[in-house]
């Protein structure tokens, strides 16, 4: 059976963080979405549950990090094309976001880190491995 990703993140501001993920390209699930959680598609197999931190405190007995001082995941998402991760990191920034190191280009590889305004880090990166 294939695997189906979800994605968990403490938000402190739900109205930001909706408008912020709309912006770089999710879209709003409404069947699983309410005044403590909002569900982001990105496509049949990733979502993003952006939970308030006090719902998402309800899931755990730990103290929920503060993103915006402290990782404890990166969330990458590959794309098609150098073009296609400058865009979304592009809409990110203008949507709120910010992006904590320059972009990196291995060659075969290129990426930008983008946080959200919460501080919960994602990379885009683009991947080009040579034809074997």
């Amino acid at each position: 059976m294939p695997a189906k990703i979800s994605v968990s993140f403490p938000t402190a501001d739900l109205e930001r963080s909706k408008t912020f993920y709309t912006a770089i390209g999710a879209t709003i699930d409404p069947l699983l979405t309410d005044s403590k959680v909002a569900c982001l598609v990105w496509d049949h197999d990733l979502q993003f549950m952006l939970l308030t931190r006090e719902f998402f405190a309800e899931f755990t007995q730990k103290p929920v990090a503060d993103p915006a001082k402290s990782a404890q995941v990166q969330i990458a998402l590959a794309l098609d094309s150098r073009d296609a991760v400058d865009t979304v990191v592009q809409a990110g920034l203008r949507a709120g976001g910010s992006e904590p190191r320059p972009a990196q280009d291995h060659g075969f590889m290129y990426d930008r880190d983008l946080e959200d305004p919460d501080g919960n880090n994602l990379a885009f990166v683009c991947v080009a491995l040579p034809a074997v």
